[in-house]
């Protein structure tokens, strides 16, 4: 596409009545341009086995064609119908808690031979329905895909496959992930047992590994389909979601993002966050950063908040602060999910744009201003582009082997990376993330590695010569502990990176009533969760333990390695702490500057127009009028059109933006 898109799920099916000629009005009004329907109609679409019927996406398809508005359709797999649960209860998954039962969505086996024959049946019905329609411009396959836990025997039965293949004989198995233990060995295939009753850590995280595999391979599989059908001017998408803590918190643990977007044209996202006063920017950010990283390029928002919860709806002004700071971040379409709040069922107080009076009210109407700037300015903010020099490296694996052994008071990985993350947001130090696989980590020159628990030797040592090379390192504790099969190095630890870091431990302990104390120290609380008891062997100590037993041992410290540096955190410090942390390490990477020099309120991001030109997104996430310095050269704030000077100082809207265009 070469135009910004702005839009909604739309759902005709879910209509009390017919009123699509009305809503596609409302909808030209708002500057809406895309709409996304289909996904979650299985069931109307086919109601009977072989019986099939998509008049209501006819309908939809010619209405919102003759207004312009383009439609993404989507593959209806993720909302299995009543028939084929009568005809085959066996495609519900059976998980850890037992055999599945009718009622939600995202229940069935996604490897079931019955269940793929239905979806490749649906899937090509519906595309060789639509594909040729001139409102359709991409396709999404299936919904927030994800394993759904699923592991009955037939699945079991492919894992012991898999593991045949990668341990090709039982005695490395056992080797390999310490199944003598508790006289879990396993002395035959034949005798290979199921896994959801294990208590062995890498037998577990393999097969959550093998589980996200899965995912992989299912969606590839749909997009397999849908390219059969697209044309040349059409895409394919999926809508990822995130960590769930009531709004999209973290990496996803059941699936591999950066693997399974490997298929798809453009990613696609769906972001949940706080509002009202607990809006703050970050899960925007967050959701935004790993999206565009997962392919290195722009993404689409498929799903955002319009009213949402009741505790969402947001004041005047917060959902234009978040329509850009979805475009500050990469973003090409914000869509909110969705239309028209629906009136029966689960869902029936996740408002949509509109309440279920289908009236224009305050949210619509600060809608309308998004579309008609989005529409305005789409050729100046079209193809941004990003060339960050900060990377954060996640995990999928450290994260299922912290799961499997969290911290002593539950915390989890996720805890850990927004612990970084959020410090490296509220200093404005835009970021890209990286992963274990990444082979281009030389063109950063900072890394942030919140707790890589589990990871190969080969990967801890490209991180030793990336610091090697001149490259900053900060780590958090519990990084390096253990091997990609989650066995504990019998090394030194933190294992491998002790050579960069310059420091090392063999004991850790739960704080209690423990601070810090030396060049970085920490008057607004203790250390909590978790802490390492560090020995320098080379380092510098930036922190020790403020505590009458382990007041000898290093707590933070920062290390010389070649042409480069490493800091290590040993415990989880105070979020005043890291930040003093990331901002040393900032400056020592020479990457401080005016950015982290705006007052706290303020989130600055940077992009490159296509014509090498910055354009600066400042954003203001509170109740009150700000003021900042613009230091950079002089340039044109877009949505105003007003020409914003050179080391001027600016007033900022409470909830407001400024886009400046350097001239």
């Amino acid at each position: 596409m070469n135009k910004l898109l702005y839009g909604v799920a739309y759902y005709d099916e879910y209509m009390p009545t017919d009123r699509l000629a009305e809503d596609i009005q409302m909808m030209q009004d708002a500057g809406i341009n895309v709409v996304r329907i289909a996904e979650s109609t299985w069931s109307t679409h086919e109601p009977q086995n072989g019986i099939f019927d998509f008049s209501s996406v006819d309908r939809v398809l010619d209405a919102m064609h003759e207004a312009g508005i383009h439609v993404i359709v989507g593959t209806p797999t993720y909302a299995i119908p009543t028939w084929m649960v009568k005809e085959h209860p066996d495609v519900l998954a059976v998980t850890k808690d037992g055999a599945g039962r009718y009622g939600a969505r995202q229940i069935m086996d996604i490897t079931h031979p019955v269940y793929l024959f239905y979806a490749e049946r649906i899937i090509r019905k519906l595309m060789s329905r639509v594909s040729r329609h001139p409102a359709v411009i991409g396709y999404q396959t299936d919904n927030e895909t994800k394993h759904y836990g699923t592991a009955g025997p037939n699945v079991q039965l492919k894992f012991v496959k898999y593991m045949r293949e990668k341990y090709e004989s039982i005695d490395h198995l056992n080797a390999e992930l310490g199944l003598d233990y508790w006289s879990n060995r396993i002395n035959s295939w034949e005798d290979f047992p199921a896994v959801v009753g294990t208590i062995n850590g890498s037998l577990g995280a393999e097969f959550d590994r093998f589980q996200r595999q899965l995912v992989n391979e299912f969606l590839a599989w749909q997009v397999s389909i849908v390219n059969e059908y697209k044309t040349e001017h059409q895409f394919v998408t999926q809508n990822f979601d995130f960590d769930w803590r009531g709004y999209s918190y973290g990496v996803q643990s059941s699936v591999d993002h950066y693997a399974a977007a490997e298929p798809f044209d453009i990613v696609g996202v769906d972001i949940y966050h706080p509002s009202q006063d607990e809006l703050t920017g970050i899960e925007i950010s967050f959701g935004g950063d790993m999206a565009r990283s997962l392919k290195q390029k722009n993404y689409y928002v498929i799903e955002t908040q319009a009213q949402a919860f009741s505790h969402w709806t947001p004041y005047p002004g917060q959902l234009r602060l978040q329509a850009y700071s979805h475009l500050a971040s990469g973003a090409e379409m914000v869509a909110y999910w969705h239309w028209h709040s629906i009136h029966n069922s689960f869902e029936t107080y996740w408002k949509g744009l509109l309440s279920h009076d289908f009236l224009p009210n305050p949210v619509y109407n600060e809608a309308k201003t998004i579309g008609a700037d989005f529409a305005r300015l789409s050729d100046q903010l079209m193809g941004l582009s990003k060339q960050n020099k900060i990377a954060i490296l996640v995990s999928n694996e450290a994260l299922s082997a912290m799961e499997w052994f969290k911290l002593p008071d539950g915390r989890n990985y996720n805890d850990i990376v927004r612990w970084l993350y959020d410090e490296c947001y509220r200093l404005n130090m835009e970021c890209d993330f990286i992963f274990p696989t990444t082979s281009n980590i030389e063109q950063y020159k900072l890394i942030i590695v919140p707790a890589l628990y589990a990871a190969p030797d080969e990967l801890l040592h490209r991180l030793n010569q990336f610091v090697e090379q001149g490259g900053h390192i900060v780590y958090s504790f519990k990084s390096g502990f253990a091997n990609d099969q989650v066995k504990v190095r019998t090394t030194v630890q933190p294992a491998i990176i002790e050579q960069a870091c310059g420091v090392n431990y063999n004991i850790f302990v739960s704080p209690n009533k423990v601070g810090l104390r030396g060049t970085i120290n920490s008057e607004s609380g203790s250390v909590e969760s978790w802490m390492e008891l560090l020995t320098p062997t080379t380092a510098e100590v930036l922190a020790y333990y403020d505590h009458p037993q382990w007041g000898e041992y290093a707590a933070i410290t920062r290390n010389q390695y070649g042409n480069g540096e490493a800091t290590y955190i040993g415990c989880m410090a105070p979020g005043e702490v890291v930040h003093h942390v990331l901002r040393a390490a900032l400056e020592r990477a020479e990457l401080y500057g005016a950015n982290q020099q705006l007052p706290p309120e303020v989130t600055v991001k940077t992009s490159l127009d296509s014509d090498g030109k910055e354009v600066r997104f400042y954003l203001n996430y509170s109740a009150a009028l700000v003021q900042y310095s613009y230091t950079y050269t002089s340039g044109k704030e877009l949505i105003s059109g007003i020409t914003i000077e050179s080391n001027s100082l600016q007033k900022l809207e409470p909830w407001g933006v400024h886009i400046v265009q350097a001239q």
